[in-house]
């Protein structure tokens, strides 16, 4: 074989293999019909800064997660449960199944995860209230009984980051 082909060959199955691990589809059209969404990105070395406390429990809570995308979009008129039902379609259609549903302080938390061959590739969690959508698109995975925790702690930071968004906006 020619060096040139071995070495397109071996690019194109990074590629591929680049592309199989990356944040879903649904996510990212979803940010781009909310371009003015709180977009976070996040890898296991900046969870691990958000521990100020040096929580064993929150480190063991993160070790599986590669890198996460966290979006918060505000609803408005134009983003309702008809949309949400879509979201939700968008992602199955992407493998992603269903696994849980729960509710937690006054917010619809629904968990789907994406297997290959009985591990864990991929989970997105969306936490809807009355007035936000949030979504952790996660490469990895987190304990089922441990989303609200790793969610309560992403908000509690967000809150900051929503607020610089805030601030910026001010001219």
């Amino acid at each position: 074989m020619r060096p040139k082909f071995v070495a397109g060959l071996v690019f194109a199955m990074m590629l591929s293999i680049a592309s199989l691990y990356g944040q879903t589809k649904t996510t990212e059209a979803l940010h781009k019909q909310n371009q003015d969404a709180l977009s976070l990105f996040f890898y296991n070395n900046t969870l691990r800064m958000l521990n100020q406390g040096d929580d064993k429990d929150f480190d063991a809570l993160i070790k599986d997660i590669e890198k996460m995308k966290f979006l918060m979009i505000e609803k408005s008129a134009s983003f309702g449960a008809t949309q949400y039902k879509k979201l939700v379609a968008n992602y199955k259609a992407e493998s992603f199944e269903e696994i849980m549903t729960s509710r937690y302080q006054g917010r619809n938390f629904d968990v789907f995860l994406k297997e290959q061959s009985g591990k864990t590739q991929g989970m997105v969690v969306t936490v809807n209230d009355s007035t936000n959508l949030f979504v952790l698109d996660i490469v990895g995975s987190i304990a089922l009984d441990k989303v609200t925790t790793l969610f309560k702690q992403l908000d509690e930071s967000a809150d900051i980051g929503k607020k610089i968004r805030d601030f910026a906006k001010k001219d």
